[in-house]
């Protein structure tokens, strides 16, 4: 078993069963491998509420799972991501939210203020996007059509938290 999420293995096992990208730059991590992490935030604690699952874009973003409660649903928990050059955002509510904003196929930037997707219209897509989209669908889920709105309601419910927890991290590597 690739992760104690049933979704999150299934998503594995389509990922697995395909050669090409199922979204621009996402790739999955071994489960809650923490070496994806800037090395100077190595504090336990900070470790301990966040799982990383997947690298964001082709330059190195990270996604993770945040605890940022004790639920047992690990699926429900709110989808961070770290950028390659700094910053950090919440962009998902939870696991669903993230699948329908890899639907939309693009890669996210990722900045100290925001977080966005952006795609022109004449951009190809992925080479198993479709079947992506399919998986989806068998779900109940479909690609997100504004990334931008999927993201804000993920900061309006968690984003004053998010940065409330990680703030003293950041202070005690000096990057506050």
């Amino acid at each position: 078993m690739y992760s104690p999420i049933p979704v999150l293995n299934e998503l594995k096992d389509l990922y697995d069963s395909t050669r090409d990208f199922l979204a621009d730059g996402f790739e999955l991590y071994d489960y809650d491998d923490k070496k994806s992490f800037p090395q100077e935030l190595d504090d336990p604690e900070f470790l301990s509420r966040l799982i990383p699952i997947a690298q964001a874009n082709g330059s190195g973003s990270t996604y993770a799972i945040w605890r940022s409660s004790d639920e047992p649903d690990l699926a429900l928990l709110p989808v961070v991501v770290f950028g390659d050059e700094g910053g950090e955002q919440v962009v998902a509510r939870d696991l669903r939210d993230l699948l329908r904003l890899l639907g939309f196929d693009a890669e996210i930037t990722v900045g100290h203020d925001s977080a966005y997707y952006f795609r022109d219209e004449d951009d190809d897509h992925s080479g198993s996007h479709e079947m992506f989209v399919e998986w989806l669908r068998e779900r109940g889920l479909a690609p997100a059509e504004d990334p931008d709105a999927v993201i804000a309601a993920a900061q309006e419910i968690h984003g004053e938290r998010f940065r409330a927890w990680i703030t003293p991290f950041h202070e005690k590597v000096g990057w506050a």
